[in-house]
Order: structure tokens, then sequence, then C-alpha cells
């Protein structure tokens, strides 16, 4: 079995192991099998505490929770869910959770390149943390089960047939696995999206009457400018100024609609102290002046 590796100078750095290949059966790249005590991928490694390694590991659930950390994010899996940690990545197994369900392991190397760009077995921007959906767990569930039962049959194939049998159907389970991340980084987007609209849409609600800054409310919100246009287009497909400019648009009709206030007082009333700004911001809005528009409705 070939040592670990080290990160750092003098060898006192995060250590990283390499893939078991003698544990593994016939010596191919890759391992399934249940989760459990007494399984590890190098005998010198210290599982609770944090490492690395340089294959990659799947592991999906039948119970929990478990508490994982990578990349010093604490994750909590449980019954359904699905880790995936990647090369490089720091983590450390929990002494206080009982891990049980089915693991994978890969080298690198065991795919061909096409199959690693389809399956991105790289994409580290992904969450390694998959709930899948009832649907989608059953399909893994028994994709992965396929797996296990074509790496366990050691005898029936040559080696060579059944190392190329093995790829085709891990690379069958990895592209159910690399949608489902995909479609769960995608979710997890436009809920974080919907989040910030949904925040920014209250504030300009409480607020429009005083602030058009779109940076101001950046600002009393804590994102930044370029996080509050992506999602206020994504749920409008309109910029923050446009969507703080069209509400106080409304209420200035409103108010000239339906109310006997002067004009300049409307004006007020929306953030334009000036009368002359605020008929020249709502004519640049609706082709009228504030006058015509309170005329047509007479």
């Amino acid at each position: 079995m070939a040592d670990e590796q080290h990160k750092g100078a003098g060898g006192d750095g995060i250590k990283t192991f390499p893939f078991p290949v003698d544990l593994s059966l016939l010596g191919v790249g890759m391992q399934v099998g249940p989760m459990g005590t007494g399984r590890a991928w190098h005998a010198q490694a210290p599982l609770h505490r944090v490492h690395r390694i340089d294959f990659h590991v799947v592991m999906l659930f039948t119970g929990g929770p478990v508490r994982h950390m990578i990349d010093f994010t604490e994750y909590e899996a449980t019954a359904g869910d699905l880790l995936w940690i990647r090369p490089g990545q720091v983590h450390r197994f929990s002494q206080t959770s009982e891990y049980r369900g089915t693991a994978l392991t890969m080298q690198p190397g065991f795919l061909p390149r096409a199959t690693v760009e389809a399956t991105g077995l790289y994409r580290y921007d992904l969450p390694p943390l998959l709930h899948p959906d009832p649907a989608r767990y059953d399909a893994l569930t028994a994709s992965l089960e396929q797996l296990r039962r074509e790496y366990e049959d050691a005898t029936t194939l040559p080696l060579s047939l059944h190392t190329a049998v093995l790829r085709h159907t891990l690379t069958a389970f990895l592209l159910r696995l690399a949608h489902l991340a995909a479609s769960s980084a995608e979710a997890a987007r436009t809920q974080q999206a919907d989040t910030t609209f949904t925040l920014f849409r209250d504030a300009v609600e409480r607020g429009f009457a005083t602030n058009h800054s779109v940076s101001a409310y950046a600002d009393a919100l804590g994102y930044s400018r370029r996080t509050l246009v992506r999602a206020v287009r994504a749920a409008t497909g309109e910029t923050p100024k446009a969507f703080i400019d069209k509400r106080v648009v409304l209420e200035a009709k409103r108010l000239l609609a339906h109310t006997d206030m002067p004009i300049g007082r409307v004006g007020a009333a929306v953030g334009f102290p000036d009368a002359a700004n605020f008929s020249k911001f709502f004519h640049q809005h609706t082709e009228l002046t504030p006058a015509a528009f309170r005329a047509e409705l007479s």
C-alpha cells in the first residue's frame, strides 16, 4: 500500500491518503460496499481527525443523523441523503455518529476523460450534501445496487471485461448523481435569489417614499449590488432601480387619482421634495405630467 502523502512544510500538514488499491477486489480503481466500523482506506487513517483523500467518496445513507465536516462546513445527513467528497477536500468523520448505508470510492483515472467531464467529477462548486426526492433516490439506489453486484461478481468475466463493465455501470450511476448535484445547486441558487428578492421587495415597500437608492438597499440588506441585481432580475426581469421606480410611480398614481393633494405634496410623499424633479420623473415613466395624468381621470 502506498504511504500517505503529506501537505505542508516538514510533513506536518494535513495528511492526504491515497486510494486503497489493495483493499479493492481484483485491484480495480473503485470500491463499493456497506459503511461501518473497520472499513477504512488506510490502516493509519485517523478518520475522526481532519485529513484529505486523493479519490472520490460517495456515501448513500440509510440511517442518521450523521454529522460530517467537509472543508470546515458541518453537514448533517440522514436516511436518504448522499454525501459526495471530492479529491483534496479536507474532511473529518464524526466519532459520535453511526455511519450506515453504502459507500462508493473511485480512484482518479479509473474513468475516461469524457466521462469525467460529463459527470462533473471535479465540480467543486456543487454542494457535497444532496437530498434526492423519492423517485431519484429509488433510481440512485437501484443503480448503486447494480454497481455493487457487478463489483462483487469477480468470476463471471475476465478482468479486462469486468473492469469495462464496472466503468460503464459506474458511469450510469454518476450521470444520475451529477444531474442531482447540478439541479440541487440550481435550486439552491433559485431559493437564495428568491429570498434576496423577497427581502428587497419588503424593504422597498417600507422605504420607497424616502429611499430610491439601489446601493442603499443593498447595504441595508447586507448584499453586494451585483447579488441584488441578479436576484431581482431572476424574479422580475427588471433591474432593482426599475423595480423601485415602478413602485414610486404606482404610489404617485394612487395619490394623484384618489386624493386632492397638491402635486407638490404628492411628489414629497414619494420622495421628491422638489416638484419640478417629481414632474420630470413622473413624465419619464408615464409620458404624462402629473397634472395631465390627473386630468385624464377627471
